[in-house]
């Protein structure tokens, strides 16, 4: 088990997974349940099968949400050619001035073709912050050597653009070696995320986590989200019960503590 960090544990919603037809209310909704960041997943059809929007979506988004983390999965064979639209949709923390927007590209995009520094120095020149995903095929030590340059990897846990998966436990050993080298690094796990399976990230040290049937297709939206944020309190932030974020509920909106996150988590994991 990795030893406690500092990081704030975040939920954030993949919108693959919502009625896109209604994609500014459904953003809405998980918000209003008490996620923490948007999870916009751009799929070009060419480095993944399946193609989902663009950047001008995600700048359409941001009209919506000025205020909200995007967290902008950019799983396409060339991510260097969408820098520019990405930082259209940028926002800026008015408390921090950091960015609200991070550009997540795959190293597998950039790799092969020796272009990951070019593409970490672009997107911090525009102003973003930088994500760095790597697939579960990719030794970890790909992405270790450019680790102290970004703020943020994903280990993804599933294999992206492939539907009908389970959650992949076998890559908890890469969070954990990620964050012994950085006890102040966001971490992010991507694929089959739910109350069920989320004490296994949490465990290991992520402290992003993305969920998309977890959240969209879940019986009560707002207890799905604070028992996986909970977990990742209780298992990675070493918290007490008493300092654990407060259950929610969709039906009356309220917050309160149902005894233990095994408890929550026993009732949340349904869909």
């Amino acid at each position: 088990m990795a030893c406690p960090h500092c990081c704030r544990a975040m939920i954030g919603p993949s919108v693959l997974d919502c009625d896109k037809a209604m994609l500014a209310q459904e953003c809405r909704r998980t918000l209003d349940a008490g996620a923490d960041y948007l999870h916009l997943d751009v799929m070009d059809g060419s480095f993944v099968p399946a193609i989902s929007f663009g950047p001008d979506v995600v700048r359409n988004l941001r009209a919506h949400f000025p205020s909200t983390l995007f967290d902008v999965h950019m799983m396409v064979a060339r991510p260097e050619t969408q820098v520019a639209a990405v930082a259209r949709a940028n926002a800026v923390d008015a408390g921090t001035g950091r960015s609200l927007t991070q550009f997540t590209f795959h190293v597998e995009s950039t790799e092969p073709r020796g272009l990951t520094q070019q593409v970490i120095d672009a997107v911090k020149a525009a102003g973003l912050r930088v994500g760095l995903a790597l697939n579960p095929d990719t030794p970890i030590e790909t992405v270790l050597k450019y680790s102290e340059q970004v703020d943020m990897v994903l280990v993804m846990t599933v294999v992206p653009g492939k539907g009908g998966q389970s959650f992949m436990e076998g890559m908890m050993p890469k969070v954990r070696t990620v964050r012994a080298k950085h006890a102040d690094k966001d971490i992010e796990v991507d694929g089959g995320l739910k109350p069920a399976t989320v004490d296994a990230a949490a465990k290991a040290g992520a402290n992003m986590i993305v969920s998309g049937s977890g959240v969209f297709k879940a019986d009560d939206m707002a207890l799905n989200i604070s028992t996986m944020k909970r977990s990742i309190e209780v298992h990675g932030n070493g918290m007490e019960e008493s300092a654990l974020s407060p259950v929610r509920r969709d039906a009356d909106g309220s917050c309160g503590d149902v005894g233990s996150v095994a408890a929550s988590a026993a009732e949340g994991s349904k869909d």
